[in-house]
């Protein structure tokens, strides 16, 4: 793999300065599979779940944007190094990899790392030191649940095959820090990969899954229009560059309802317009931006001309100009159904029977689909909603979780491990 290794070398001593609790004191966290196995994973958690806690405080209080998680990333490498991993840094200097385990057969386990450009309004004691910056998708969570994982997994005298870690920078940003891991032979050799994410409306204890797209692609759509602009006295002696804005707002998601297949979640939803300030001038020119999301991954490559194709043409008696820019996201996360039932067995071993849920595609993003054009994978959502307190969405300034939620993705991602190498 074409990764670099890191500029430091963090000791655990080191590691533990730089995880301070701020002052803040971490009560024992319930573990949800307490007594369930294999014993050193029960050992390990025991011994370890105050500061799995105290891992993901220290991250949330201290966020970093996307391809700008160097301190993340030498944490990381550095508690990773404390137990005798060897991870290797990827060459943008953020997000590593890291291989625990021997013998040909390997899996993939992958977390994000990244934060969001939003400020927090938790009032949390750990709340982000970072002005403009907080933890508020989880990804902090994320990076924990695997960070227990990997130490965990060290911890056991044996493992059936080899594990790899995939610590993932920049998927907040299109098209996603996946594209930096396989560019520098993150998946290489790689049988299957796993990975979750937080879900605030599933209660911490249960984890769901989806065989089958689980996301849908995203892209983004700019529309800038041009007209000699005008006096609205006049309409007829210019382009109404007004009226083509309209004619595209609504007859465009109109059009693409028809063209596309309805069962292939397509949706486009505009989110910005602007054009004009006097109220009796055409404007010479406008803008009007939205998003395209689909969950087929067969019209998500169809859908570039197609959508030129009918701006065109709906613009085509009105005399405007046009330019549409379309940046095309990440495609859908597609579960591939072997590897969703490997999933399953793993949160069953974890947890019980109890612990399996359905879950709804998302029209949201997910850079982890473009992992799933290189291997067989499988990506479910982990409860972390306490069940009492209002929930939380994603995204939002005031997102938590329940730190219970960590031990649970710990045990998940072990035995999700463990079934797939079997």
């Amino acid at each position: 793999m074409t990764v670099v290794d890191s500029r430091t070398d963090l000791s655990r001593e080191e590691s533990d300065v730089l995880l301070s609790r701020r002052g803040v004191s971490i009560a024992p966290v319930d573990d949800p599979g307490e007594g369930r196995g294999p014993s050193w994973l029960d050992d390990w958690l025991t011994a370890n779940a105050a500061e799995v806690v105290a891992w993901r405080r220290h991250l949330h209080a201290n966020p970093e944007l996307s391809r700008k998680e160097f301190a993340t990333t030498e944490l990381i490498a550095g508690l990773l190094r404390s137990v005798g991993l060897k991870p290797r840094i990827l060459p943008g200097g953020t997000g590593l990899v890291c291989d625990i385990g021997s013998g040909p057969r390997c899996v993939a386990l992958r977390a994000d790392m990244d934060a969001l450009p939003l400020q927090e309004n938790t009032g949390l004691p750990f709340s982000s030191t970072v002005e403009g910056a907080s933890h508020a998708c989880g990804h902090d969570a994320h990076t924990t649940v695997l960070l227990g994982t990997a130490l965990a997994l060290a911890s056991a005298t044996e493992l059936p095959g080899r594990v790899r870690l995939v610590f993932q920078p920049a998927e907040e940003v299109m098209p996603g820090g996946a594209l930096d891991v396989l560019a520098a032979g993150g998946l290489d050799g790689v049988e299957r990969i796993f990975g979750l994410h937080c879900d605030p409306r599933l209660e911490v204890g249960r984890v769901g899954t989806r065989i089958g797209a689980i996301t849908s692609a995203s892209d983004l759509l700019e529309l800038r229009l041009t007209s000699p602009g005008g006096h609205t006295s006049r309409p007829h002696l210019t382009a109404d560059l007004v009226n083509a804005l309209g004619t595209v707002i609504t007859g465009l998601p109109s059009l693409l309802s028809r063209r596309v297949d309805p069962r292939s979640g397509t949706v486009l939803v505009w989110g910005a317009v602007h054009a004009g300030e006097a109220a009796n001038a055409v404007p010479q020119d406008g803008v009007l931006r939205g998003t395209l999301r689909t969950g087929d991954r067969e019209i998500w490559a169809e859908l570039e001309p197609l959508v030129k194709e009918l701006v065109g043409a709906l613009l085509a008696p009105t005399g405007v100009g046009f330019d549409l820019h379309h940046r095309r996201g990440v495609p859908p996360v597609v579960n591939d159904r072997d590897s969703t039932l490997l999933f399953r067995a793993g949160i069953e071993a974890a947890l019980g029977e109890d612990a399996l849920a359905g879950t709804e595609q998302s029209s949201g993003g997910e850079d982890f689909g473009w992992y799933l054009e290189h291997a067989p994978g499988s990506f479910a959502r982990l409860g972390v909603w306490d069940g009492v307190s209002k929930q939380r969405d994603l995204h939002q300034p005031t997102f938590d979780l329940d730190e219970r939620a960590l031990l649970v993705g710990v045990r998940v991602m072990v035995h999700t491990a463990l079934a797939a190498l079997a």
